[in-house]
């Protein structure tokens, strides 16, 4: 691919090393020794690149292409060029993500602004009560709070913010401009540039004289391996604590609202509100723009389409989509007799015309 100098090529991985790694098969043992330095899409890929395919419609693009090898399927290898090395996996886009990280492992984390990756800056405020582990770096103009524990190997980017009294657990990564307040953070987590963690949730009673604000004295909670996008907001709790659960992904400009209660390894994509108490189970998938009403349960494994308003309990296994949500196949059946009728009154408009 064509470099940008922000993430430089790996030394080089030989395939046989490589479907080792994957849990691939190499498809034909002479090409053990290639070498594989990046990744690439199939349409821009050179010498020295993995690419993948998962579809048949890469078929025109992979007759042209020069990857150093392909990764796909067993029933999509007959579209690859002979002269063309294969990886074959099970499950081509995972084994794809884990090449990746192999080949660019400063990519899986935010930039760091020092290049020698350790160390506490000169120009960053560390209280002097706080506790840091070895192998903790601090960036310039980040500030610790008092009594702040930070775990070995986390960074803290330029600029971020560590509250008073916040623990943060090992291996973290802590993006610029990130503010982390009233929360507990497991290991392995990474939050990224520009996040809010822990300012208080919105909560205030109707009085005589206008709205009265309700105190928040809860807690964030972040477990083992989540991961929060950049700008996104998680409020703490009320009273009880906002929870993310272990190895949870959560995509930039998201709102969780207090004393949410999201489970294990969830994936919530771009713009999601979720609103105060709502408690979203297990492998829960919801899509882009959609909206979560507050005090509901969502039960394990649900999968909710993109820009859906949800507004009442969905039971576990479920695919729910639309405003209101409702099962999946009952909106793709209102969407398509809707789509019907447009149809039909529009030939016979041209008709009548």
């Amino acid at each position: 691919m064509e470099q940008t100098g922000f993430f430089l090529p790996h030394d080089g991985v030989k395939l046989w090393e490589l479907a080792q790694y994957l849990g691939a098969e190499l498809a034909d043992p002479k090409h053990a020794d290639v070498v594989i330095h990046s990744v690439s899409p199939v349409s821009r890929a050179k010498s020295g690149d993995l690419c993948y395919v998962i579809s048949k419609r890469s078929k025109d693009e992979l007759a042209t292409c020069e990857a150093s090898a392909v990764l796909c399927s067993v029933a999509l290898q007959s579209i690859v060029p002979p002269h063309v090395p294969v990886l074959l996996s099970r499950n081509a886009h995972a084994a794809f993500a884990m090449a990746g990280g192999l080949l660019y492992p400063k990519a899986l984390q935010p930039l760091a602004l020092m290049s020698d990756g350790s160390g506490v800056s000169d120009r960053a405020a560390v209280d002097p009560t706080a506790r840091l582990e070895r192998n903790v770096a601090i960036e310039p103009f980040a500030a610790i709070g008092a009594h702040a524990e930070i775990g070995e190997g986390t960074r803290i980017g330029a600029g971020a913010i560590i509250g008073p009294g916040v623990k943060i657990g090992r291996n973290c990564s802590i993006a610029a401009g990130a503010s982390v307040l009233c929360a507990l953070v497991g290991n392995g987590v990474i939050i990224h540039n520009g996040a809010r963690i822990g300012q208080d949730g919105f909560g205030y009673a109707p009085g005589p004289r206008g709205m009265i604000k309700i105190v928040q004295i809860g807690r964030v909670i972040i477990q083992d391996h989540v991961e929060i996008g950049a700008n996104t907001t998680i409020d703490r709790g009320t009273m009880d604590d906002t929870v993310i659960g272990e190895g949870t992904k959560i995509d930039n400009l998201v709102q969780i609202g207090h004393n949410v209660r999201i489970g294990r390894h969830c994936a919530v994509v771009s713009q999601v509100g979720i609103a105060g108490s709502a408690i979203i189970g297990d492998g829960v998938q919801i899509g882009g723009h959609s909206g979560i009403k507050g005090h509901i349960t969502i039960g394990d494994g649900v999968q909710i389409a993109a820009m859906s308003g949800v507004i009442s309990d969905i039971p576990a296994g479920e695919r729910y989509g639309g405003i209101p949500a409702r099962p999946v196949h009952d909106f793709l059946r209102e969407v398509a007799a809707v789509m019907m009728r447009t149809t039909n009154a529009r030939k016979t408009g041209e008709k009548n015309d």
